[in-house]
């Protein structure tokens, strides 16, 4: 018996005209038809390690629901476990800050190439997974409308129950179609990859199944309709079972072996600290010619470099080999009880702030700078602000790079002052510090003349250069109103006579 549908492998671009489509997600549009990893951040970022944790305990019932019973009843109990009782605020977070990055590296080349170029001028996804959960995704990253699962909320809309209006498989997938098309004329192009999927494919003018391939080539980054410059969350890797697994069970142990790795190293001199983080699995790798240490009477360095983690100014400290200051505009009591090296609280008032530096450089310190404002986690370096530039002719870029495997060791949400452990929590931390020549006199703003602006874009060039990244013009609040909704500021906790606190 032939297959109702062809493959999509027989879609030819070229055959007719076509300006709608309509499209499944998950094994259609993503190569993965698995949607548990998303649910399972949900259940995590939004909710508690718990919930995350009775999540994964039930995806055996799960699958057994999925195959034996029904495709709604499996998703029914997903959604509850993940859903309830979790405020909307968080979730829509959540679905904006963290599940775009996971989404968009496993949509599948072929099929995006067809939904991109069939609905030029209007595409659908149909999905049964949550609206709130795809919706951010879908209308920034593919350009398209998305007609999912409705969830039930009480408290005035602010939290879920955990039930469902309507999984929307089968005929619903076919109502809500004839709905959204409801002109009459229904899409051009289906894809779809499964027998509940045939309803809706049906009434399209060409429907094409996408067959079951997790190996799939995926869409280049360049090629979706927005990139995830800025996301939260602490898991590095899509949390299939066995990754989710992993990383619930190895936190509490690795949480035991970051303190290890903080309170061990806090006694060791900055020039043997590199030998013990060899010894407990801290990979630390300098390149370059780090400045020399400043003569006594003459300024300290300018030390500028990209913002990677929160312990940028420590790794720095340890690859030099001697002390440096770091300035910052919030120090938390944790960071400053457990950090080796000195901090300086900003104001954020650019003129008492500039010469508070300036001081310090005069004084023989060799000072911290992190421009950009924010960490950045993906290969973007944000506006470097030009407030260091015209402060000494003595700047050295220096690039940093962080290797993190299994948790992120920053974050724009959750808790701050736990940043350094989840950077020391991953089994085989690492970081490479390479440090740049110094500018050139004609380079400066002082002995080259050149503005403030002109040198801080040409430090990032350089260090963005060195690093294989590209530079970008977004700021530290462009980061946070995406991620959290405000801007970043915190207020500082010291008055403007702290400057000997330490923070990592």
């Amino acid at each position: 018996m032939a297959p109702r549908f062809p493959p999509v492998s027989a879609y030819d671009p070229p055959l007719r005209t076509r300006r709608t489509a309509a499209a499944d997600l998950d094994g259609r549009l993503l190569a993965s038809s698995s949607a548990f990893p998303y649910y399972f951040l949900i259940a995590l970022e939004a909710g508690s390690y718990l919930r995350a944790l009775a999540l994964l305990l039930i995806s055996p019932l799960l699958l057994v629901l999925y195959v034996g019973v029904s495709e709604a009843a499996a998703i029914a109990l997903l959604v509850f476990v993940s859903f309830a009782g979790l405020r909307a605020r968080d979730v829509e977070a959540v679905a904006r800050g963290v599940l775009p990055r996971h989404y968009a590296a496993g949509v599948r080349a072929d099929t995006w190439e067809v939904f991109r170029g069939a609905g030029a001028e209007r595409r659908v996804v149909v999905t049964a997974s949550p609206a709130v959960m795809v919706g951010e995704f879908v209308r920034e990253f593919l350009g398209a409308e998305v007609a999912g699962t409705e969830l039930e909320t009480f408290a005035g809309g602010k939290r879920f129950t955990g039930r469902i209006k309507a999984v929307l498989v089968g005929k619903r997938k076919r109502e809500v179609v004839e709905k959204l098309f409801a002109g009459g004329d229904m899409p051009d192009v289906g894809l779809g990859d499964r027998e509940s999927d045939h309803d809706f494919m049906a009434i399209c003018k060409e429907a094409y199944m996408v067959p079951t391939d997790k190996r799939a080539p995926r869409a280049s980054p360049d090629s979706l309709l927005s990139r995830a410059i800025f996301h939260d969350g602490r898991l590095v890797r899509r949390p299939d079972p066995p990754q989710a697994f992993f990383a619930l069970a190895y936190l509490p142990f690795g949480f035991v072996i970051a303190l290890l790795r903080v309170f061990l190293n806090l006694p060791i001199p900055p020039h043997l600290v590199h030998h013990t983080y060899a010894l407990m699995g801290i990979r630390l790798a300098v390149r370059g010619t780090p400045p020399p240490a400043p003569c006594p009477g003459t300024p300290g360095s300018l030390l500028v470099c990209n913002h990677r983690t929160a312990l940028d100014p420590i790794i720095l400290n340890i690859a030099l080999g001697r002390p440096v200051t770091c300035v910052t505009y919030s120090v938390s009591k944790l960071s400053t009880a457990i950090s080796p090296i000195p901090a300086v609280a900003l104001t954020r008032d650019r003129t008492t702030d500039a010469a508070r530096i300036a001081a310090l450089l005069e004084s023989g310190r060799d000072v911290v700078v992190c421009p950009e404002g924010t960490t950045c986690r993906e290969p973007f370096l944000l506006r470097f602000s030009a407030l260091f530039a015209d402060l000494t002719d003595r700047i050295v870029p220096v690039a940093l790079e962080a290797q993190q495997g299994t948790y992120y060791g920053s974050t724009a949400r959750g808790w701050k002052f736990l940043d350094p452990y989840f950077f020391y929590m991953n089994p085989r931390p690492g970081y490479e510090v390479t440090f740049l020549p110094a500018l050139r006199p004609e380079e400066t703003c002082g002995a080259g003349g050149r503005s403030a602006v002109d040198v801080a874009n040409h430090v990032q060039r350089v260090i963005a250069k060195e690093l294989g990244y590209k530079c970008t013009t977004l700021t530290r609040k462009d980061k946070y109103m995406k991620l959290a909704g405000n801007d970043g500021r915190v207020a500082p906790v010291a008055g403007p006579g702290f400057n000997g606190k330490k923070f990592p």
